[in-house]
């Protein structure tokens, strides 16, 4: 069976509930879960990922930048000291506070995007 980067099948992929039980706002994505809480948000990486699990104090969210795309979206968390990625005509933006996700998850993206945007202080 061929692993592809939007299915589950990976073990290791899954986050355990308990972890982010305080968070405010959960979503998986293709190249990690994102998790908002009050004061950081977390973002936790699959293992096929080439950055590290990041999390990122409030204070230094100075916003976000979020497209929906035709099959696959981004949510980029703009952070103070990280330049941000705007990607190319054919390209969406990689950093390593960038998350992809498919069209079933647009509703969570937009609501970890403005749980988000709720608690940049920056």
């Amino acid at each position: 069976m061929v692993d592809l980067p939007w299915r589950d099948s990976e073990e290791g992929n899954e986050v355990e509930p308990e972890r982010h039980a305080d968070a405010v706002v959960v979503c998986e994505f293709q190249d990690g879960t994102v998790a908002v809480y009050d004061e950081e948000v977390v973002i936790d990486r699959v293992p096929r990922s080439r950055f590290v699990d990041t999390t990122i104090p409030a204070p230094e969210i100075t916003g976000v930048d979020y497209s929906e795309g035709i099959t696959v979206g981004y949510l980029q968390i703009e952070q103070a000291g990280v330049e941000a990625d705007r990607g190319g005509l054919f390209s969406d933006p990689v950093n390593r506070n960038t998350l992809h996700f498919g069209r079933g998850d647009r509703d969570c993206a937009r609501t970890a995007r403005d749980a988000i945007l709720e608690r940049a202080r920056g």
